[in-house]
């Protein structure tokens, strides 16, 4: 799933599943379970017993279908725009990019070579300097090492762009798989220095050679590891915001030459700057003296080799996969070449691909149904503030103002990016890899003192996916999402409503979970709430983060509440605003069953199939560690033990699992 833009945005990630068919399927059921014990299985039992998790996948749902089929289409979009005669401008972009990556025996023939001069740079450094010259570099390139750089809106005021440093410079997804000292982290920073001797073996380093070069770069990444804020700090906006004029840098990071870096990556003169972690800037700068320049070199021999290697040779391509896809993913087979070169195109020049997708699988009726689903949820949302029992009236006229501010994107940009300054041809693959995502990183620098264009995507077109972003104050529904079976205009309303309905109502709701609420109107960063609301806020978001942290996916591992707490709330808000949207949507229509259920219990039937998924094991843990949204199971069962709606419509008695205790039970949208 394509990474967004460093400005804060949460994402419905629909990463689990999504319906197979824009249908209710009873074959998919276990009829052994009953849907006041475990309704998730009771939906889904038949289909996860049926549909074990592909060996190329981490994880399988029916969401995984829709991305099959979707990759399907890209590809005969990419094999029509390589092999034409007189492709337009856009088809020869993107299939000069996508034949270089099926070129298996150039690649297999160039091997490292391409990147001969990247390693003779490092291999030049002498001092610390040289050492940021060369970070600048590879942030020019796309390469994420040392530390973070880029543009983003100004969290306290969002209409200006400004330059903004983060923490960074590591491998393993997180800061604790470094730090943590229990058997399973242990066993994985092993395999980490082993996939390290391994990758600079194929460098043509000797083994002991290798083994060394490993521990130095597992040493210098746990010290940045330990100055690294935890990811339950990070959903704090604060404690990321710490605006400077540039010229302060020095007070936090000594010596370090910040006019030669900025000068090397090529942005305009600025005057200030976000310096989002500065306990994290302080370390780096100190091990910019205190590491040796052989171990700097060293981790930046490898950091250029990590962004390569999913483009080289088979040799890197299995290694990196052996480690990154299967120590820490579980998954056992590498997904054909075609699949991966057609993610990359996306991943590298999504709104070219994206411009010929749209054209051939959009259809303009779809945009307009889901538009009116839009302004159904949002008319429910409003009314819902109008009436909260627990929000007063101040802050409940600046809610109602952010709501009604709220825009929305559906498809596609209205204006597309302009690719012609990006060099792309049919020589090396990994080349026009860094060359695209050189193009973009220098899009991003010249941002810097600029008004943010908030009609810019955080997503291509062809994304399974949609997102809220803070700053814009908006929701985006890229097309990918917007197309048959997660949607589909000729299924019922109570298939749609919980389908895609959900994800609007979802993403309305981050607007005002415990990281939105935080943004006002305008997407900037402020406290507009009253301290009562905003302490009766507070209560019920720690009911939450208490029933989820109560879910173990694995034996001793519990899910992180506070983690997953602005997902979790926008999934309840979600569920309940999309079903008062269906109950208006079905008071003039008759209420006729279909397949013996009623047009509520289909509602809840489709928000549950959304979620069915197969997961391996170290997939799961890893998502527990890093991802801000549970698993499929609680997503699906847990925001429905809150809900009278739904026990209604199963007939779901008090003191059965599917039936949070009164007392328990939170209603915060």
């Amino acid at each position: 799933m394509r990474t967004l833009p460093r400005a804060a945005h949460a994402a419905f990630v629909l990463a689990l599943t999504t319906l197979a068919h824009a249908e209710i399927n009873p074959k998919n059921f276990d009829p052994e379970i009953r849907p006041q014990d475990d309704f998730y299985r009771y939906a889904n039992g038949a289909w996860l017993k049926n549909n074990p998790v592909p060996a190329e996948e981490s994880r399988w749902g029916g969401f995984s279908v829709l991305q099959e089929d979707n990759q399907k289409n890209l590809h005969t979009i990419l094999e029509r725009a390589a092999a034409a005669k007189t492709p337009s401008p856009i088809e020869k972009l993107v299939g000069d990019f996508y034949a270089s990556g099926m070129d298996e025996a150039a690649i297999e023939a160039a091997g490292t070579r391409p990147l001969a001069p990247e390693f003779a740079r490092i291999a030049a450094i002498k001092t610390p300097d040289d050492i940021m010259a060369s970070l600048a570099r590879f942030h020019r390139m796309g390469v994420r090492a040392g530390f973070g750089f880029y543009s983003g809106a100004d969290a306290k005021n969002s209409n200006l762009e400004i330059a903004q440093l983060r923490q960074g410079g590591l491998s393993l997804p997180d800061r604790d798989y470094y730090l943590n000292d229990d058997e399973k982290s242990k066993n994985i920073r092993a395999a980490f220095r082993a996939h390290l001797s391994k990758m600079f073996i194929l460098l043509g380093d000797t083994p002991a050679v290798a083994e060394s070069d490993a521990d130095a770069v597992i040493v210098l990444e746990t010290k940045f590891a330990a100055a690294s804020l935890k990811r339950v700090l990070l959903r704090n906006p604060y404690a990321s915001y710490h605006k400077m004029p540039v010229t302060d840098l020095a007070k936090t990071t000594g010596a370090l030459d910040w006019a030669a870096y900025f000068k090397a990556v090529e942005t305009p003169a600025f005057t200030e700057i976000n310096l989002a972690h500065p306990d994290f800037y302080k370390v780096f700068a100190a091990e910019l003296t205190a590491t040796s320049i052989a171990d700097w070199q060293t981790y930046l021999r490898w950091h250029l080799l990590r962004a390569a290697a999913p483009h080289l040779g088979a040799a890197f391509v299995n290694e990196n996969f052996a480690f990154f896809g299967t120590t820490l993913n579980g998954t056992t087979a590498l997904k054909a070449r075609w699949k991966r070169i057609v993610a990359q195109t996306d991943n590298s020049l999504g709104e070219a691909l994206g411009q010929l997708y749209v054209a051939e699988y959009f259809p303009p009726e779809a945009k307009a149904r889901v538009l009116k689903l839009v302004a159904d949820l949002r008319a429910v949302l409003r009314a819902r503030l109008e009436t909260l029992e627990w929000m007063d009236a101040p802050t409940r006229t600046r809610a109602l103002a952010k709501l009604d501010a709220f825009t929305v994107k559906m498809g596609y940009p209205d204006t597309w990016k302009d690719y012609s300054t990006v060099k792309i041809d049919r020589g090396s693959h990994v080349l026009n890899v860094f060359r695209a995502a050189e193009f973009e990183t220098r899009r991003n620098f010249q941002k810097i003192g600029q008004p943010v264009d908030k009609t810019e995507w955080g997503m291509t077109p062809p994304t399974v996916n949609a997102y809220y972003s803070p700053s814009a104050n908006g929701i985006a529904f890229p097309a990918g999402i917007l197309q048959p079976p997660f949607f589909d205009p000729k299924a019922d309303d109570a298939v749609n409503y919980g389908g895609i309905g959900t994800v609007i109502g979802h993403e309305m709701t981050h607007g005002f979970d415990d990281q939105g609420r935080q943004f006002d109107a305008q997407g900037n960063l402020t406290d507009w709430w009253t301290p009562e609301s905003a302490a009766r806020f507070k209560e019920r978001a720690a009911v939450v983060v208490k029933q989820f942290a109560g879910y173990a996916p694995l034996p001793g591992l519990n899910l992180n509440g506070e983690l997953t707490l602005g997902e979790n709330i926008a999934d309840l808000g979600g569920v309940k605003i999309a079903y008062a949207a269906l109950q208006k949507s079905l008071a003039d229509q008759p209420r006729t069953p279909i397949d013996g259920f009623t047009p509520e219990q289909r509602f809840f039937l489709s928000w549950a199939t959304i979620w069915r998924n197969n997961i391996r094991p170290e997939n799961l843990r890893m998502r527990v560690m890093t991802d801000p949204h549970s698993p499929g199971e609680f997503r699906a069962n847990g925001p429905l033990t809150n809900l009278d709606e739904f026990a209604a419509a199963f007939g779901v008695p008090e003191g059965a699992a599917m039936r949070r205790a009164r007392a328990e039970r939170v209603n915060i949208w």
